[in-house]
């Protein structure tokens, strides 16, 4: 990473911290933009520089990538079976600083009615991350929908153990939690052995 960039992603995590923060102390509709600006020391352009809309600045993350690679990295399998896994690994939380950060905006995303139905985008741009990154480079369509399907409904079953994570106050094992959701959509063993 060159530093330009290292310097870009250090300014989008100030400006994320600080925003979480307002929108957890203040509320989400009773904070503005330009107050999150001012709280992380930068300019409002800035901060639309890095988040294009109020929503994001909740809702961004290096997700999609991660998941792609995690569901790559999977051994030849059943499709939810690859993709379930690549999920649980990376459920790993890092730091007690990260899981507090997540648990804050899942917190928001749960609560917040415009970033509910925001929250859906970012699915379906995670499914579109794992498609890519299962479907090579010339697939049918078919095999496209076979992915982004069951994808969807991965990420579906993972949204609900994440919201139930929240509800613990993230002292369940959210790995566990996404390994049980999974399990209740798709049974003990997934049911059709996929190509990828």
């Amino acid at each position: 990473m060159s530093l330009r960039d290292r310097q870009r992603a250090e300014t989008r995590l100030l400006v994320q911290t600080h925003a979480i923060r307002l929108f957890t102390e203040i509320g989400y509709d009773a904070t503005t933009v330009a107050d999150v600006a001012a709280a992380a020391g930068v300019s409002a352009m800035t901060v639309y520089r890095h988040f294009p809309t109020k929503e994001d600045l909740v809702l961004y993350d290096e997700y999609d990538p991660v998941t792609a690679s995690a569901v790559l990295g999977q051994p030849p399998g059943p499709l939810p079976l690859r993709i379930g896994r690549a999920l649980e690994s990376t459920a790993a939380l890092g730091s007690s600083r990260e899981k507090a950060f997540l648990l804050a905006r899942l917190r928001l995303m749960i609560s917040v009615p415009a970033l509910r139905a925001r929250h859906l985008d970012s699915q379906y741009a995670t499914a579109d991350a794992i498609v890519a990154a299962l479907s090579g480079s010339s697939p049918s369509p078919d095999e496209v929908f076979q992915v982004r399907a069951t994808a969807m409904a991965c990420l579906g079953a993972a949204h609900v153990a994440l919201v139930r994570w929240a509800e613990t106050d993230g002292e369940a094992d959210l790995a566990g939690l996404i390994r049980h959701a999974l399990t209740s959509v798709f049974g003990s063993q997934p049911h059709r052995q996929n190509r990828t």
